[in-house]
């Protein structure tokens, strides 16, 4: 057994097919199939099961898993602490949900990077599966996930079981987003009968991992919306918002300086009462760093400020 033989069971894992494992490793798949093979004679078990419907993973496959996965990781983190203490270059990677408050934090964060060295930093907004994913498999080393309190359980006990620290940032209801130009831009609150004649904005990819994207949506967006418009992407979101007067959007409260460029206004809705929370995630056995302490300071202070 060998590092290569940890890295193929792993990807075959990830892909549930040794074919597509071969496509992303860039090797034969008959070469794949015998070394699996080899691993799983030179340690007694069997790891994956083949059927005509691809593979599933074995009891004993599971816990071997679990062990190369961490294995794997500490490799990583040993490459990454000497490269980053031989090339001197500032690290920082993080996945965080589509909010202004957050990415004002960003900002605020980026003119603290010492001009003087070269940095590299990775901010991507996406859902909690994908944010979880990115530092369990790709190499991201924080993550804020955006869930209902109604999955408090649910969360709780899957990020304590895949070793994950987590504390909550802030917690929050969604305010509606609107151009200032809406026919309900007058009113001082609003009740989600009056939202229904209008077309909703909504994230494309609300996702909970293990529940299927159609039962999320139904919990997630009010059932009197005839009309949705679902978008990936924040500033596409807040352009249509400006241009369609008649869209709005649920979101968590924006900064001052997003609502003046796009020329929208938020409003509260009483009738909506769902808590949501902002958790800061990371594996327990990561160490922070100094940039790492830096973008948490940031995204607290926004929270005091905009939340």
């Amino acid at each position: 057994m060998n590092l290569l033989h940890l890295k193929y069971a792993v990807e075959i894992a990830k892909a549930k097919s040794i074919s597509k494992a071969a496509e992303n490793l860039y090797m034969a798949q008959p070469n794949l199939s015998r070394a699996i093979k080899e691993l799983e004679e030179s340690l007694g078990i069997t790891l994956f099961e083949r059927t005509t419907k691809g593979i599933t993973i074995t009891p004993k496959g599971k816990e071997f898993l679990n062990y190369a996965e961490k294995i794997l990781k500490q490799i990583d983190d040993i490459e990454a602490m000497f490269k980053e203490d031989k090339d001197d270059k500032q690290r920082f990677s993080v996945s965080v949900p589509r909010a202004s408050y957050i990415a004002h934090a960003f900002t605020q964060f980026s003119k603290k990077i010492d001009p003087d060295k070269p940095a590299e930093l990775f901010y991507k907004e996406t859902n909690s599966d994908r944010a979880i994913k990115n530092i369990l498999y790709a190499g991201y080393n924080l993550g804020i996930l955006r869930y209902s309190s109604d999955y408090n359980k649910y969360f709780n006990e899957m990020l304590d079981e895949k070793n994950f620290y987590f504390e909550i940032l802030t917690e929050f209801t969604y305010v509606v987003v609107m151009s200032k130009h809406h026919p309900l831009a007058s009113m001082e609150e609003l009740n989600f009968s009056d939202l229904t004649p209008y077309i909703e904005i909504a994230h494309a990819d609300p996702f909970v991992p293990s529940l299927p994207l159609s039962v999320v949506k139904k919990e997630e967006l009010p059932d009197n919306i005839q009309k949705r418009i679902f978008v990936f992407e924040r500033a596409s979101q807040f352009t249509l918002l400006s241009n369609n007067h008649n869209t709005f959007m649920w979101v968590s409260p924006l900064t001052d300086d997003i609502m003046e460029k796009y020329g929208l206004i938020q409003k509260r809705c009483p009738s909506n009462t769902k808590v949501y929370k902002d958790v800061l995630i990371y594996l327990r056995d990561y160490r922070l760093s100094n940039l790492d302490n830096l973008f948490i300071e940031e995204v607290y202070n926004a929270t005091k400020k905009f939340i």
